[in-house]
């Protein structure tokens, strides 16, 4: 593999604003500029090496999602995907290549918007446990990776460490307020329904996924990332075969490594071999070329 990784990213004359597992946020003013790196984490401990182009598959894919989405949706993009970059930033071209994205200045809402289709993660064992999912009871009988009888939006609560905290729709209501709680759950719901419908012709399954939104002049819109491999289970439909885990257009390949590795799962992480890089990037590539019809331009 030839690429390198890009990490860290500092932009002289840029202030930072925060610098996230995977992104770097820089104040434009009377925008911001989001970078996705090349970084990846698992157990929430971001490892030492990256995976080359996984900022640019974030990116693309998400632009690619945010322009698909806009009839259900006003996003938080202001530039569009292949726009090129505004004077400021021409000095750092090539570090910020495919990897950018302009956006209007948010207030984020307070909760995590999730929705699943399928039973897998802290859904399948909440469900193992009393059957239900954030409060919302399901049928008996379901086993791991089991198709729902119909999507559920289960809110979670957001966590600058560890792990999101899954919270019922009620305590999201009291959180947001009910309007905004009714409309979010509403909203979240059509897009998903409409992005599973378009995956599932190109042979992916939209197991879950979670969305990020902001008010922007008193409206509601879509922010942060969207339907990309880091936000969203992405499985195979081919391969589908419910009653265990399934395989995964993501960091997969990343955590079964790490499981065989005597690592107690916290930092410092282990460098991740050749190997592994190799078949984790060409998941994330493999998973852009599916749903968009055409190969990451190189």
């Amino acid at each position: 593999m030839t690429d390198n990784p890009l990490l860290q990213l500092d932009l002289p004359g840029i202030r930072k604003v925060k610098s996230g597992k995977v992104r770097e946020i820089f104040d434009l003013g009377d925008a911001l500029l989001f970078v996705a790196s090349d970084r990846i984490s698992a157990f929430d401990c971001v490892m030492p090496n990256g995976i080359p182009r996984k900022g640019e598959v974030l990116t693309q894919l998400s632009h690619f999602w945010f322009d698909r989405m806009a009839p259900i949706v006003p996003n938080h993009c202001l530039v569009l995907a292949n726009a090129p970059l505004p004077p400021l930033l021409l000095p750092f071209a090539d570090r910020l290549r495919r990897r950018t994205m302009i956006v209007r200045k948010a207030q984020p809402l307070a909760i995590e918007c999730v929705v699943r289709g399928y039973l897998a993660g802290s859904g399948w064992k909440e469900y193992r446990e009393r059957q239900t999912v954030c409060g919302i009871r399901l049928p008996s009988g379901l086993v791991e990776s089991a198709e729902l009888p119909e999507p559920i939006f289960t809110p979670a609560t957001k966590a600058e460490t560890g792990h999101d905290i899954n919270i019922i729709f009620d305590e999201a209501a009291k959180i947001l307020g009910a309007k905004v709680a009714e409309h979010v759950r509403t909203t979240s719901l059509k897009i998903y329904t409409a992005a599973r419908e378009y995956a599932r012709q190109r042979g992916i399954i939209i197991a879950d996924t979670k969305f990020e939104f902001g008010f922007f002049d008193g409206e509601l819109i879509l922010i942060d990332e969207l339907l990309t491999p880091d936000s969203s289970r992405f499985w195979p439909a081919d391969q589908y075969r419910p009653g265990g885990s399934q395989p995964s257009f993501d960091k997969q390949f990343v955590r079964d490594y790490l499981e065989t590795l005597a690592w107690n799962k916290t930092p410092p992480a282990p460098a991740l071999p050749p190997e592994v890089v190799a078949k984790t990037q060409a998941k994330y590539l493999e998973a852009y070329t599916r749903l968009t019809g055409t190969p990451l331009e190189s």
